[in-house]
């Protein structure tokens, strides 16, 4: 451990702002157009920052504090690439396995790094810590074992951040707000690890009001944690916020919105290959 705590970056406060005033994009799930061609990613790209730069000004945020990751689950390596002709260098998978095969498909794509974002099982730390540049998912020790592991072998280190569940969802993977604290200090043993932020998925839902929470939640723990607990000094990141909530979400505070279907387009396979526990309650929920 170092002798001395650093400074915690400052970011800026979010400015309160009424459930009202900006509303999900949930009722797009599913139907997004598909990005057929550079121009039509050039262009969704441009609209996707926009829309971040307006959240920004919403709450006196500059734009360039938010990092766009472009999440390109279950599309084909020829949208990959003409993501990347339309300038995308980094792109968030969420099952390692694809990930892992992309990469590989893409290796004449140097510049290109990958982000994991989804749930990961100790069997496939191997391949993450092989050549991902970030883990947004961590959220056991089983796992930081598993990918310490791996990463002494390969000789490199991961950024990683912990993954909350806001909405005490059961479904929803991710630590419990109040064992974060406690995981990051036993981080400590894990040198190869390099804890960066916070990552949360919000509650899946079209109100607005229920959505919220889960990103001041995030939020005001980040806050805390960096108050109280000398480990949690470098948690500068906060990933929350999707397709359909981003713009919320940066109203919060993130630092890293995860876009996909705003920007790929819709995705051929059903929810419930990502989400086990989506249903047809949910599709009603998305349509209010």
């Amino acid at each position: 451990m170092h002798s001395s705590t650093p400074t915690p970056k400052a970011t800026p406060k979010a400015t309160p702002i009424s459930d009202e005033a900006t509303s999900t994009r949930h009722d797009m799930h599913g139907h997004w157009p598909q990005a057929g061609s550079v121009e039509d990613f050039r262009r969704n790209l441009d609209t996707t920052h926009e829309r971040i730069a307006a959240a920004c000004r919403r709450v006196g945020r500059d734009p360039g504090s938010v990092r766009l990751l472009p999440v390109s689950k279950t599309k084909s390596e020829a949208s990959i690439r003409l993501a990347y002709a339309a300038g995308c260098r980094r792109l968030g998978e969420n099952k390692p396995q694809e990930a892992w095969q992309k990469w590989q498909a893409t290796s004449d794509l140097p510049d290109l790094q990958w982000s994991v974002i989804g749930h990961l099982q100790t069997n496939k730390a191997k391949l993450v810590a092989r050549f991902a540049s970030e883990f947004q998912a961590l959220d056991s020790l089983r796992l930081a074992e598993a990918l310490e592991r791996r990463l002494q072998i390969e000789g490199r280190a991961l950024a990683v951040m912990v993954q909350v569940n806001t909405s005490g969802e059961a479904n929803k993977y991710g630590l419990p707000p109040e064992e974060v604290a406690g995981f990051l200090r036993q981080l400590r043993a894990f040198p190869a690890l390099r804890p960066c932020g916070l990552m949360t998925l919000a509650m899946l839902s079209a109100r607005p009001e229920q959505v919220r929470p889960c990103f001041v939640l995030l939020r005001q723990l980040r806050d805390r944690l960096r108050q109280e607990l000398p480990e949690a000094a470098h948690l500068d990141e906060l990933s929350m916020g999707m397709s359909g909530d981003y713009e919320i979400a940066i109203e919060e505070g993130a630092t890293v919105v995860r876009v996909g279907q705003a920007i790929f387009g819709a995705r051929d396979l059903p929810d419930t290959h990502y989400w086990p526990a989506f249903n047809a309650s949910d599709e009603t929920e998305l349509a209010r």
